[in-house]
């Protein structure tokens, strides 16, 4: 088809372009005779063999709006193809394309609407400045450490006195809500730790000082989306039955019990414990470091200017639920029976998901326009030597060297991670430039 369209733009939002596009009549007129001919060559008619039927037979019994319908099939890909090229746009997605007018022997024109990558407009990252609090290591931190690496070495022992923290309680539980018991939720000589995050603080409160026949209640505010629908949302009074109270007795924290532990590394108490406070150090400089990043891609990414098209925002919730599903598929479970159980219909989750989708594409373009700005791209050989790095780190890739360093999508993978780190790594050293060279 020769270049002769008239082609002109809008922008639109949303990272939307606009396109309205005219196509001379010759170009139209030409359309029309090649899609008779392709029809005519095809064509079976009484009285003629097969592809000898007159095209203007074959016009009349096929009738001017199928045969419209044909030439719109065929004409309208090969214009927004060129259109596309002549304004040398990039499509995200299929172009929504209304025909406005079409009709033998006069000019043809169509109306685009084409999704493409949006713009970032790129925060000033030297002047990013983020406070993130730091973790000091107390000596209760570590005495708290040393005190977890012994727990399953612990002696149980039954005792005759009220319950306390730490204990283990031997309990029979009923739940009900609105005067009614909600069976799928009774147990029978359950055992429970009696310490935060084992059991409902509300609970805990109600069993600590309690004694062996003694029975407590305590009345608990159930979320919304509590698995039980008798008590999702609702309050509920869960009801226990102290059978048995034992305690939990650490063993002695010596140079012996030190030796065992560390597999022979430290040979006293003392080394051990300086060993537990650099680690729980290290751990802090972590947490902080993760915490530092974070607060600088969220300033990086409130300081940024992008709209994020809903083409990406669908294919991204489209890639999010295929993951789930695949994930549930290994586990024997089906998706929609999973979101039934949920109690959402697909459209509630699409609808729940979506602003977090929208979040996840708004970093990833922030991210990716500061590290073209930083012309950060790892090269081949990079990409090579990390994969040898998280091999040597990760059992789980150990023994497939080979095959993720040759596999495109695996190389894929590890480049996109190589370069996000390394993105990390740049807006840390660049974030609040512009204010130290101002002091």
């Amino acid at each position: 088809m020769p270049s002769l369209l008239s082609v002109t733009t809008e922008t639109l939002p949303k990272s939307q372009v606009g396109m309205t596009i005219e196509v001379p009549a010759e170009t139209v007129d030409a359309t029309y005779e090649k899609v008779l001919s392709r029809l005519a060559s095809k064509a079976k008619l009484e009285g003629f063999r097969p592809g000898r039927a007159p095209r203007a037979l074959v016009e009349a019994r096929l009738g001017p709006a199928a045969l419209r319908e044909e030439v719109v099939e065929t004409i309208v890909p090969e214009v927004i193809r060129e259109a596309l090229a002549e304004k040398s746009i990039s499509p995200i997605d299929n172009p929504d394309v209304e025909v406005l007018e079409l009709e033998r022997g006069r000019p043809a024109r169509l109306k685009a609407t084409i999704t493409v990558m949006p713009q970032v407009t790129l925060g000033d990252a030297t002047s990013l400045d983020v406070t993130t609090p730091s973790v000091e290591v107390t000596d209760e931190m570590i005495e708290r450490r040393l005190e977890d690496v012994r727990e399953p070495m612990a002696e149980i022992t039954p005792v005759d006195r009220e319950a306390r923290i730490g204990d283990i309680v031997v309990i029979d539980v009923e739940v009900e809500a609105d005067g009614v018991a909600v069976p799928s939720e009774s147990r029978q000589a359950m055992e429970a730790e009696l310490k935060e995050g084992v059991l409902l603080p509300e609970l805990i409160e109600a069993i600590k000082g309690a004694r062996v026949g003694e029975t407590r209640s305590a009345t608990v505010k159930f979320p919304d989306d509590y698995s039980e629908p008798l008590l999702a949302g609702k309050d509920g009074t869960i009801r226990v039955a102290i059978r048995g109270i034992k305690e939990k007795v650490l063993p002695a924290l010596d140079d012996a019990l030190v030796k065992q532990l560390s597999d022979g590394k430290h040979e006293t108490v003392e080394a051990y414990r300086g060993s537990v406070r650099e680690q729980l150090e290290e751990s802090a400089k972590s947490l902080a470091q993760m915490a530092r990043e974070q607060a600088l891609v969220k300033a990086l990414v409130d300081a940024s200017v992008v709209e994020v098209p809903d083409a990406l925002v669908e294919r991204e919730l489209a890639s999010h639920l295929d993951t789930l599903d695949r994930s549930l598929h290994r586990q024997g479970l089906r998706l929609d029976r999973y979101l039934e159980y949920l109690g959402k219909t697909p459209e509630q989750w699409i609808a729940e998901e979506r602003p977090e989708a929208e979040s996840r594409l708004k970093v990833d373009l922030v991210l990716d326009e500061f590290a073209k700005s930083q012309n950060i791209e790892p090269s081949d050989d990079e990409v090579t030597s990390f994969i040898d790095e998280q091999a040597a780190k990760d059992d789980e890739f150990k023994g497939r060297v080979d095959e993720l360093k040759t596999g495109p999508n695996s190389r894929r993978y590890f480049a996109s991670r190589l370069r996000r780190l390394r993105v990390l790594e740049r807006l840390a050293e660049v974030a609040g430039a512009g204010s130290r060279g101002q002091t």
